[in-house]
């Protein structure tokens, strides 16, 4: 789809680019020649990965970095830029979440979500654009969101508050900051299965085949879908683009929200005597 110097200028760091989303968005933009900057807290995934990144001829590097503590984003960025070079575009993906009743949920919990998603992303928003903003060279920022940002969800409301907050974010700052040339874009995903995170959203087999059903198409997202459409919202080619967030989930959010959408499991003989009911009746 891209030709492979697309991201030649770039120089990406990726929150949570270890595993997952993360990971996959790390090999698509090294191979469309990107430099990546991959954090976490965990050092030997980080390892792995940056070693396979590499193996694919991709120049990589990693620092580990708690996304909630400022002091460690800032040491990790100032080694990686050290090692790859300034960064010009951030990818805000290190995530939390699970499904629960907030009832059952303790503060600790709660906070744990908050700051992963919310204040990580402020955070390492507001290093790196301070950086930018004092080099005056601008700079990318992509936000993964969420469907459900806008709309809030049941059994995920930490997860939704704070999504729904670096929604506001990314709106906010591309209003803000666009005089700096920062740019400020979103991608809200519905079902991409992960190892780490469907075992936490949808830990049973009737689970995924309940969200499964909801999608219009009767399928999953694949990480390339989510991948490819990441590479081009942090392109040139999308250099207009701003303060949007992008939905990739199959049509779920909108089937759903319908107040009609429960009709899609209407038979066509169900169908069929609906019209016979509902014909007028001739003058």
């Amino acid at each position: 789809m891209f030709s492979t110097g697309l991201l030649n200028n770039r120089t990406i760091l990726i929150t949570g680019g270890a595993t997952g989303l993360g990971r996959s968005m790390a090999f698509k933009f090294g191979s469309l020649g990107a430099s990546v900057g991959i954090m976490s807290r965990s050092e030997k995934r980080l390892s792995a990965t940056v070693d396979d990144l590499m193996k694919a001829g991709i120049n990589a590097a990693f620092h580990v970095a708690d996304v909630r503590k400022p002091e460690e984003i800032h040491t990790a960025v100032d080694a990686m830029e050290n090692e790859i070079g300034h960064f010009n575009t951030l990818i805000n993906n290190a995530a939390g979440n699970f499904i629960s009743p907030l009832e059952y949920l303790s503060p600790n919990a709660v906070d744990s979500i908050l700051g992963i998603v919310l204040h990580g992303t402020f955070y390492c928003t507001l290093d790196l654009g301070k950086r930018w903003i004092e080099r005056k060279n601008g700079g990318t920022v992509l936000n993964i969101v969420t469907t459900y940002a806008t709309t809030g969800s049941a059994y995920v409301a930490p997860s939704a508050a704070a999504k729904g907050g670096v929604l506001a974010l990314t709106k906010s700052l591309a209003a803000e900051w666009a005089k700096y040339g920062i740019r400020h874009v979103a991608i809200a995903p519905g079902a991409f299965p992960t190892e780490g995170a469907w075992s936490r959203l949808a830990p049973t087999k009737d689970l995924s085949d309940r969200m499964l059903e909801r999608i219009p198409f009767k399928r999953f997202g694949t990480h390339e879908e989510l991948t490819d459409l990441a590479a081009f919202l942090i392109s040139d080619g999308a250099s207009f683009i701003n303060g949007e967030a992008v939905s990739i989930d199959g049509g779920e959010a909108i089937a759903n929200a319908s107040q009609f959408g429960f009709l899609s499991d209407l038979s066509e003989q169900d169908w069929k005597a609906i019209r016979e009911l509902t014909r007028r009746p001739k003058a």
